[in-house]
């Protein structure tokens, strides 16, 4: 059977050895980045790894599509095309866009949409993406999806070179989210929603030890980023997803400190953020699936460069589970009906984690890494915990820290699944 769409860990874009100047004027590192446009539709966003027997995630799409009535224009521009697909003649092991589309194309119609239909866009027909009939198609839809890959290739098809503005296709998708529609997306299809400083790549422990670069590199453990961003449909943090799968958390902080972002919502696979009335100020967010979307809030946080290293100081994790909210604009999360405040009793130490973002050198290494310190000391009488990276020379050391106002709640006995306001601190060793 052919792999999910987008679900291999790192993708690199043939010959892209250099970034795309055009793509990188940057707008001044302390500038804060204007609010986008209001719009009254909605974004469903998931972490990747979307399973086909979602139900939830499926349903909640084609809900906001109409229902019934739902037809879902489903676009895979971030998947390699058909011309370098070596399977693509094979329906089992095919992975190319024109494949990819049709998988989820079935996928919408099995879970109830009226219709579904690939939107023809990749590498192979970038002028697709300012074709009248092309467009005719997109304005027929009631809502869009798009597929897994990678991210720069969004940017590559849809977007408009040096000038990074809207393709005729992008121009008519952005209208009918105004007008009401929901788009969705799915690992590098939920990347390609942010606004400036969008990731292109790059791994925790590199990015803690090196920074960030303007740009999209071959080596994919170098975190670059697209000072441009997507195409801008969320502004109010950055994006990251496969963030416990693939230990991202170090990453997403570094990315937000070096770009003087104060806000990450950093995505789970199998998972959803869905965004109503993205843009504006009652912009609201809920958590929708079995995983969930760590919020990582750097308001209050300090960064520093010295001969040491980089450290951060004073950051805080929020960690949202199904039926969770999220205020945008006040930036207050407000845990599901049904779930309780925990009153922590395990008088056991914090099991030892060294390898805190699951690193790809590590064969004994285990996802969600992160995300299972922190419940850990939840779950215990103890307030504070440390884990380290699995590199060394240097390392970094993490420290989880249970500040006054700090809560933990759950609909299960003992067992942390929302935690808000844990306080994290990066130094190196």
């Amino acid at each position: 059977m052919r792999a999910h769409p987008g679900s291999a860990r790192r993708v690199v874009l043939a010959g892209s050895t250099a970034l795309v100047l055009g793509l990188l004027a940057a707008t001044p590192a302390a500038q804060a980045v204007p609010a986008g446009p209001h719009h009254p539709g909605s974004l469903v966003l998931v972490g990747g790894g979307l399973k086909d027997d979602n139900s939830q995630v499926y349903g909640e799409i084609i809900k906001r599509a109409g229902g019934a009535k739902a037809r879902i224009g489903v676009i895979t521009a971030a998947s390699v095309p058909e011309s370098q697909d070596p399977d693509a003649g094979d329906p089992e092991r095919c992975s190319n866009s024109a494949c990819n589309g049709a998988y989820y194309a079935s996928l919408f119609k099995k879970h109830g949409a009226a219709d579904a239909q690939w939107v023809p866009i990749d590498l192979d027909h970038i002028a697709n993406a300012d074709s009248d009939s092309v467009v005719a198609q997109v304005n027929a839809m009631t809502g869009f999806f798009f597929g897994g890959g990678d991210q720069y290739r969004y940017v590559t098809t849809l977007l408009n070179g040096d000038r990074h503005t809207d393709s005729k296709v992008l121009a008519a998708i952005r209208a009918k989210l105004a007008r009401g529609a929901v788009v969705a997306g799915s690992s590098a299809g939920a990347q390609i929603a942010s606004g400036p400083d969008m990731v292109s790549g790059g791994e925790s422990y590199e990015a803690l030890r090196d920074g960030s670069s303007p740009g999209y590199f071959d080596d994919a453990t170098r975190l670059g980023y697209i000072p441009r961003g997507g195409f801008g449909f969320l502004r109010s943090g950055l994006v990251d997803t496969h963030t416990g799968a693939y230990g991202r958390e170090g990453r997403a902080l570094r990315l937000a400190g070096d770009t003087h972002h104060d806000r990450v919502y950093a995505l789970e696979e199998n998972t959803a953020l869905v965004v109503d009335n993205p843009g504006s100020t009652d912009e609201r967010l809920s958590v929708l699936g079995p995983q969930g979307v760590a919020v990582l809030d750097l308001r209050r946080a300090r960064a520093r460069t010295t001969t040491a290293g980089w450290s951060l100081s004073n950051a805080r994790y929020t960690y949202l589970t199904h039926g969770d909210r999220y205020a945008a604009r006040t930036g207050t999360p407000l845990p599901a009906p049904g779930k309780k405040p925990l009153i922590p009793r395990d008088t056991t130490p914090v099991p030892p984690n060294t390898d805190v973002f699951y690193s790809a050198a590590n064969p004994d290494g285990r996802p969600y890494s992160f995300r299972t310190t922190a419940r850990e000391l939840a779950a215990r009488l103890q307030t504070r915990a440390t884990a380290t990276t699995y590199e060394t020379r240097p390392g970094f050391t993490v420290t989880f820290t249970e500040p006054r106002g700090f809560t933990a709640w759950s609909d299960t006995a003992g067992s942390p699944q929302t935690l808000i306001g844990l306080r994290i601190d990066i130094a190196p060793e």
